[in-house]
């Protein structure tokens, strides 16, 4: 049990790894509001990977139908959010707050735009199955070990994200105020681009059915 539960641990991990619109985001909340919010930002992440490491484990076969029956709308959907969170990221001013509150400006919201953010890319459940997979993680639907091993997850990504947004929140005191304006701006375009990508991706499906 005891491995199973670490590989969980790795698995929580090797899902957040990837670089993608959470990863860039995390990386703007970090440089402009700093460790906190740049962790609670990833934690929303974390939320996700546990969500579809539940589906994965209990309810696989029917999330599959249900993504190949609903590919389309999600993809359209889930592009024009990821599409807006990358306009705020690339036009409003990051540090406005900073100047209000002295430097504590993480909110819920952070959270939830990345839980937004999450579930727009469902594809992700499949990189949570491939996973599982390669780890060769077996968990019966109604043993005892279902609980640790998504918490074995959730931990994983967690602790992933708090170096991550530390790594970045350090970084932001080596670059002068307009230098961070700038990277926060080519990271909303990034993300943008991310999402203007998911949403003709669905778009041309839904033309070409």
């Amino acid at each position: 049990m005891f491995i199973d539960i670490l590989k969980a641990f790795l698995i929580g991990i090797c899902a957040s790894i990837p670089l993608g619109p959470i990863a860039i985001y995390v990386i703007h909340q970090s440089l402009s509001k700093g460790h906190l919010a740049g962790f609670l930002t990833g934690l929303g992440a974390t939320l996700v990977d546990t969500m579809f490491s539940t589906i994965a484990i209990f309810a696989f076969a029917i999330a599959e139908s249900f993504l190949d029956k609903n590919e389309t709308v999600i993809l359209i959907v889930g592009g024009f959010i990821v599409i807006g969170l990358g306009a705020v990221m690339t036009f409003k001013d990051p540090f406005r707050n900073l100047q209000h509150d002295g430097g504590r400006s993480y909110t819920l919201k952070d959270f939830m735009q990345s839980v937004a953010m999450g579930l727009s890319n469902p594809g992700a459940i499949l990189v949570i199955f491939t996973l599982f997979a390669i780890f060769n993680v077996e968990v019966a639907r109604n043993d005892f070990t279902v609980l640790p091993i998504l918490l074995a997850i959730a931990g994983g990504s967690a602790l992933y994200w708090f170096f991550y947004s530390m790594l970045f929140a350090r970084l932001r005191r080596s670059f002068k105020m307009i230098t961070l304006i700038w990277i926060n701006r080519i990271s909303g375009v990034i993300v943008m681009l991310i999402g203007l990508s998911l949403f003709a991706d669905g778009l041309i499906k839904w033309i070409l059915r």
